[in-house]
């Protein structure tokens, strides 16, 4: 049901509820460590207007990460688009998320159209040469990566589902876990120690955890010294 065709024309069916979820874990764990937060941007299905000399012309990437940017834009706040001759700076890495229907354009297998726009291989290797270019294949839960090196694309190896991007101090692998209650292999980007980044979330229980086990150890102390906790409390 995934490819019904639209009522819109030139439309696929409408996404399903794993690439919404799996762009937003992208984007709360894109957290380089090489740049402030305040210059770092992630996006998720946001329209990327590349061409200065034909400005209806953008691509809609799955997510996409951008380094060395202000996370709002400066007039308006939150941006509605992301506009590169405007903001200077293309986008470091870009995630597709393999369906069916746009399968062959996201692997650059699809032979490009005279008097049409660009496909997305093009514009990510050829015109933005966006340096981690990475698939990931949903049906087969598996993950492929290209980096740009002499003005193409080159497949890298992905050991252990990991992919090392040095100029950010942090990776991007693939985690088995639960994520808004469920539970799969999700993409998502580790530290430089391999653990995984946490969300806010996951964050903000891990605090909760470390206050419970911390008052629980005082209270441990407390009765090896012979006094009662509860009467502690109750000054």
């Amino acid at each position: 049901m995934y490819d019904l065709p639209s009522e819109e024309v030139g439309e696929s069916g409408l996404p399903d509820l794993f690439h919404p979820l799996q762009s937003e874990l992208l984007r709360l764990t894109f957290q380089p460590f090489t740049y402030s937060s305040e210059r770092v941007l992630a996006a998720m299905d946001l329209n990327i207007y590349y061409d200065p000399n034909n400005t209806r012309r953008y691509k809609r990437p799955d997510w996409f990460g951008v380094v060395g940017v202000p996370y709002f834009e400066e007039e308006q706040g939150l941006r509605l688009s992301y506009v590169i001759w405007q903001e200077g700076v293309n986008p470091f890495i870009v995630v597709e998320l393999l369906s069916a229907s746009t399968q062959k354009e996201d692997l650059g297998e699809t032979e490009p159209e005279p008097n049409k726009p660009p496909t997305k291989w093009q514009v990510y290797e050829e015109i933005l040469q966006v340096p981690y270019y990475v698939v990931y294949d949903l049906d087969n839960t598996a993950f492929r990566a290209f980096h740009h090196q002499g003005k193409r694309y080159q497949e890298l190896q992905v050991p252990d589902n990991r992919l090392w991007l040095p100029h950010l101090g942090i990776g991007l692998g693939l985690w088995q876990g639960s994520y808004q209650k469920i539970d799969r292999l999700w993409l998502r980007f580790y530290d430089a120690s391999g653990n995984w980044i946490p969300t806010p979330e996951e964050r903000e229980r891990q605090r909760a955890d470390e206050q419970q086990q911390q008052a629980e150890r005082y209270r441990r102390l407390l009765l090896e010294n012979g006094i009662n906790p509860d009467e502690v409390a109750d000054e």
